[in-house]
């Protein structure tokens, strides 16, 4: 057969992964801070965007004529429509623009002391602001870090010199719980100061408050704790001494190298359990950043439940096209007509992403919770299990999407703010046959049973086993043992030490 070269025509579909697609699938698994932030860069960036109300508004409609426009339809001669303005006139006629927008308020500033007025006006005017406004947020003091409160001890504990040196040296070595993992050795070789003396300055910083600060290890930050007790005696030593065998709940090792007895011993643990194993992070902590829902599930007076998005969650944006009809009309060459089609372009994508998303997630939230009905009816004993391929197929939807609209979105529900994944969990099938029963169910069940045994009948894993099979739960003992270590459980041998103690100590 002979070979010969041709040409032929070929019709095919495929997906092409276009900047504006990519943009969208990052936009669907976005955070709400996240997206607060996009909205805003993008608002910033592209001059025909701007922030709507989302308060009172419906999903729907992201393209609409903003009320700014006619404001500047109505003003298009604050700058005059001569071409040839100087650039003094177009300042001056700025800068009276800008005074009739932002007028005084009276109301703000009758309220004021006016000695204070008096003297936040001569402040404001002084910094440049001009402007008799504040906030109050401006005027609190940052929150005190750990290298500042040790700071102020330093300054206040040493007089000379090289032992303030030597203990701002130490003070860089704090981790954010107070220990010190800075080896005072390399210390000194660092500063080519004396042993001795990096030692004798590390003892006075170890009383430094709150106590425990500067300690290398667990048991030295306890014991400086309990020094400043003037509760560090031979006995508690001793029990500091064998943190390893307290972690067992090996009590009977410990009353025998304590030489004490179990009475002693237990009042010896309540003081260890009072102790803060971690002085340091009381001033690491930063402000505290409330979740914000991005679904609301209420009761609806049918008797199902009514799915709802959060509009605070919910950033709106408004296309200005009468302000795009506006200075298109004056576009002087085809650059200048380019970037304007390209930020109208930008801003009709993002509108209809942000709408988009705002129904993905809805469809996704309302699946759920057709899902697990009985979870938000009697709780989470009865969630069932549910993947994400279960709610892509129901939804018509691929389960990348359902994973990306699900990710670090919370759901508002009558039992509390839940991340949407938690209501995805894995199915442990039924000794007889019968409906498979949810992973998380299964852990709260475990959960129920350590917490109700008795000191004299500590249940251990095989038990635990049987009596979940009683229940129709087929679960092997090692996932019991997994289920029982996720939740941070000690095993039956430490459990049933632990309880005795316990029992000793309320008798």
């Amino acid at each position: 057969m002979a070979l010969s070269a041709k040409l032929q025509l070929k019709q095919t579909q495929s997906l092409v992964m276009t900047p504006q697609l990519l943009q969208s699938i990052r936009l669907l698994q976005f955070t709400q801070a996240e997206l607060e932030r996009f909205v805003d860069e993008e608002v910033e960036r592209n001059p025909l965007l701007e922030r709507g109300e989302s308060a009172s508004e419906d999903v729907g409609e992201p393209v609409r004529e903003s009320e700014a426009a006619v404001a500047r339809e109505a003003g298009d001669d604050w700058f005059g429509n001569e071409a040839d303005l100087s650039a003094q006139t177009i300042s001056d006629r700025l800068d009276s623009s800008l005074e009739n927008l932002f007028p005084d308020d009276p109301g703000r500033s009758e309220r004021l002391d006016p000695a204070l007025s008096t003297q936040w006006k001569s402040a404001a005017g002084g910094a440049g602001g001009g402007s008799e406004s504040f906030d109050l947020e401006d005027l609190a003091a940052a929150p005190v870090t750990l290298r500042d409160h040790v700071g102020e001890q330093i300054a206040f504990a040493f007089t000379q010199p090289q032992e303030r040196l030597i203990a701002a040296e130490l003070a860089d070595g704090l981790d954010e719980a107070g220990y010190l993992r800075t080896d005072p050795a390399e210390a000194a070789e660092r500063l080519g100061a004396d042993p001795a003396s990096v030692a004798a300055v590390l003892s006075r910083c170890q009383g430094f408050d709150p106590p425990g600060l500067f300690a290398r290890d667990l048991a030295e930050c306890l014991s400086i704790q309990l020094r400043a007790r003037d509760r560090l005696d031979p006995a508690m030593q001793a029990l500091l001494a064998h943190l390893d065998l307290l972690a067992r709940r090996d009590f009977q090792s410990l009353k025998r190298l304590c030489g004490v007895d179990e009475e002693d011993l237990l009042d010896m643990l309540a003081e260890i359990r009072g102790l803060d194993p971690r002085p340091g992070l009381a001033f690491s902590g930063g402000p505290s950043e409330a979740i914000v829902a991005d679904v609301e599930v209420r009761p609806a007076s049918d008797g199902g439940w009514a799915v709802e998005l959060n509009p605070d969650a919910l950033p709106r944006v408004l296309v200005d096209q009468s302000y795009f009809a506006i200075v298109s009309g004056r576009a002087r060459d085809q650059a200048e007509k380019d970037f304007l089609g390209e930020c109208l372009q930008s801003a009709n994508w993002l509108a209809r992403s942000l709408d988009q998303r705002a129904r993905t997630i809805l469809k996704v939230a309302s699946e759920i919770v057709r899902q697990q009905d009985a979870f938000l009816a009697h709780g989470v004993r009865h969630l069932r299990p549910l993947n994400l391929r279960t709610v892509a197929d129901a939804i018509g939807m691929h389960e990348s999407t359902v994973s990306r609209a699900t990710a670090n979105k919370y759901m508002l529900t009558p039992r509390g703010v839940f991340e949407m994944r938690y209501f995805f969990t894995a199915a442990i099938a039924a000794s007889d046959a019968g409906e498979s029963h949810s992973s998380e169910a299964v852990r709260d069940r475990i959960r129920e049973l350590i917490e109700a045994e008795q000191a004299a009948h500590i249940l251990s894993d095989d038990t635990i086993v049987d009596l979940l099979g009683k229940e129709g739960i087929d679960i092997a003992r090692r996932t019991v043992a997994k289920y029982r270590e996720g939740m941070n459980i000690p095993s039956s041998v430490r459990r049933r030490r632990e309880k005795r103690a316990l029992a000793g100590l309320k008798g």
